[in-house]
């Protein structure tokens, strides 16, 4: 990310002692990214970080997937997959349904009350989306505090758990990369700060606070990582806390950003998809549609053309507002439409011509697009409105 920050206390010089008042060492753990060439972090704990005292097999829940085969765009409707009765059993890690999966990214859902076990993602980071609700969200760097709107950067191999808190339930969006999640490189000098011309700033990115230094013993922490044979899970047990962190500083640490404060970019005609980008991955972009002043060219159309995205499957979650090119569909909050490559996609019959002389979009909307195929998750063969694909034509296949 390149943005330094520095919390709790640190020595003056890094690789050096760095001692408690009783002249203990401190031990000092280098996080860094692509082999130490890239963004790191320097972070001093009390105890030996790679302290263990056991490892046991975590069984994930259902990761398989399915080919979107025949293909055809497809709704899902998340808020049906977690009955209220559920909420308070339900934790934001050990509860994620999968709804779309590839070899670069998966996207689940979750609605939770539970608190959840120390976690880490060691396969890459997390971009989690609060579509509702809050949570204090503890880390090795410090506590975050989440709400409605929110994106929390997780960055990979980060240790941390989720609380939720406040009346609303939590529902919660994780997008789960192979790779790294990073502002475009077009929004960024080539020293790494944010442009003018960025629809964002450092200003809008919220780090932790102070260092947790919690206690305990033998501590486990849920572990997902990688093998030969896919995604699996391992329970580790530490002897002592792993936030037992004293002060750390550098580049990489988790934050959060909150939609709102994001600026649209708009112009006299239509923008394509990337002048909504906020992040990337690889193979992959976290794009916002956001409420907006829209095309003011006198003949302009403001809902989106018909278009086919040759190289990408579009999922877009409707997280609030009113979708104008999708009213007719079914879509509301809560859904997510799937609109993949091969497939001309476009508004919904009469959204064309209504929209001629609209001034304002009050919508609110994540979208990733992927340049590989998706596959479908166990989560949403569960919550598949059936009629969507046929609802341009106004009828389906013959029975």
């Amino acid at each position: 990310m390149a943005f330094y920050r520095q919390l709790g206390n640190v020595p003056p010089k890094r690789h050096t002692q760095h001692r408690d008042d009783a002249g203990a060492l401190y031990f000092e753990e280098l996080m860094g990214e692509e082999g130490f060439s890239s963004d790191s972090s320097l972070l001093y704990h009390r105890e030996i970080p790679s302290a263990i005292v056991d490892a046991t097999v975590w069984e994930l829940r259902d990761q398989s997937t399915t080919p979107n085969h025949p293909l055809k765009p497809r709704h899902l409707k998340l808020h049906d997959l977690f009955p209220e009765e559920t909420w308070a059993e339900t934790d934001v890690v050990t509860g994620r349904r999968l709804i779309l999966g590839n070899a670069d990214v998966r996207l689940s859902y979750v609605v939770a009350a539970n608190e959840s076990p120390l976690y880490r993602n060691s396969i890459g980071d997390e971009m989690v989306y609060v579509e509702s609700g809050e949570a204090t969200v503890e880390t090795v760097f410090g506590v975050l505090e989440a709400r409605e709107g929110d994106y929390v950067l997780i960055p990979r191999a980060t240790t941390h758990r989720w609380i939720p808190k406040g009346e609303k339930a939590l529902r919660a969006y994780a997008i789960e990369a192979n790779s790294h999640i990073v502002p475009p490189k077009r929004y960024l000098s080539r020293f790494g700060q944010l442009l003018e011309n960025a629809p964002f700033c450092e200003r809008d990115l919220h780090g932790p606070a102070a260092p947790l230094l919690a206690e305990g013993t033998d501590v486990e922490v849920l572990v997902k990582h990688r093998t030969s044979r896919g995604i699996v899970g391992t329970r580790m047990v530490y002897p002592t806390h792993p936030f037992d962190v004293v002060g750390w500083d550098g580049c990489l640490y988790p934050y959060t950003f909150n939609i709102s404060d994001y600026e649209p970019i708009t112009g006299r005609v239509h923008q394509p998809p990337p002048a909504h980008q906020a992040f990337e991955g690889d193979n992959f972009v976290i794009c916002n549609f956001v409420p907006r002043k829209v095309d003011y060219h006198p003949l302009s159309i403001p809902v989106p053309y018909y278009h086919s995205n040759v190289d990408s499957d579009e999922i877009m979650f409707y997280v609030g507002g009113d979708y104008e090119a999708r009213k007719g569909s079914g879509i509301g909050q809560g859904s997510i439409s799937i609109h993949p490559g091969g497939h001309a996609h476009g508004p919904q019959p009469g959204a064309y011509e209504r929209s001629i002389g609209v001034e304002f979009f009050d919508e609110l909307a994540v979208m990733v697009d992927t340049f590989r195929p998706l596959e479908l998750g166990e989560g949403a063969l569960a919550c598949e409105d059936d009629a969507y694909a046929w609802s341009w034509s106004g009828r389906g296949p013959a029975k």
